[in-house]
């Protein structure tokens, strides 16, 4: 059911906002250099790699690691809107559809987040899809304390439901969470 559901959803809405997020993707390209759309290789379900897409929020040349690693002086005017408003996270619609990601599970890390993977790994966390928003995010966890994060990612793998990622969802669309904050 669940896949089912984010097939569904992730096409409906990349007819219904594929336009917005081809008008966003050419006004982060208008606002600096580099392209509107960003791809980056994050950890998937099994372990396995997979490229993430996102609008651009940084500026071109910054140094790939974790949000909460990375300067906020690195995130473009633009950037930051599109983060408070998590408009950077559309393009992940075409993750969803294409079964590498779901609309709810842990967030995808980056291969370079050792201790995120060997504790989500020992927690049986990679038996499920990275979702675009999960439990930790509403929860206002990050990546930043890996041990607490990759615990709350288990909590959801034990206990997801349909109804509770429908939750999780709605939490996040009237707020909930704040994403992955970038180091002040």
């Amino acid at each position: 059911m669940k896949r089912l559901f984010d097939v569904t959803v992730s096409l409906v809405a990349l007819i219904l906002l594929g336009w917005a997020i081809v008008v966003l993707a050419v006004l982060v390209r208008a606002s600096s250099p580099g392209p509107g759309i960003f791809a980056q290789t994050r950890v998937g379900r099994g372990e396995t790699p997979f490229r993430c897409y996102k609008l651009r929020t940084m500026q071109l040349g910054t140094v790939e690691a974790a949000s909460h690693d990375t300067p906020a002086a690195a995130v473009t005017p633009l950037g930051q809107k599109l983060r408070r408003w998590k408009l950077d996270e559309l393009p992940q619609l075409v993750n969803v559809l294409r079964g590498e990601m779901s609309f709810v599970g842990p967030r995808p890390c980056l291969p370079v987040q050792a201790v995120l993977i060997a504790e989500r790994r020992q927690k049986g966390v990679y038996a499920v899809r990275p979702g675009i928003t999960g439990l930790a995010q509403v929860q206002g966890i990050d990546m930043s304390d890996p041990v607490r994060l990759a615990a709350i990612d288990a909590d959801y793998v034990r206990n997801q439901s349909f109804p509770g990622d429908l939750g999780l969802i709605l939490k996040t669309v009237v707020g909930g969470g704040q994403g992955d904050r970038v180091r002040h």
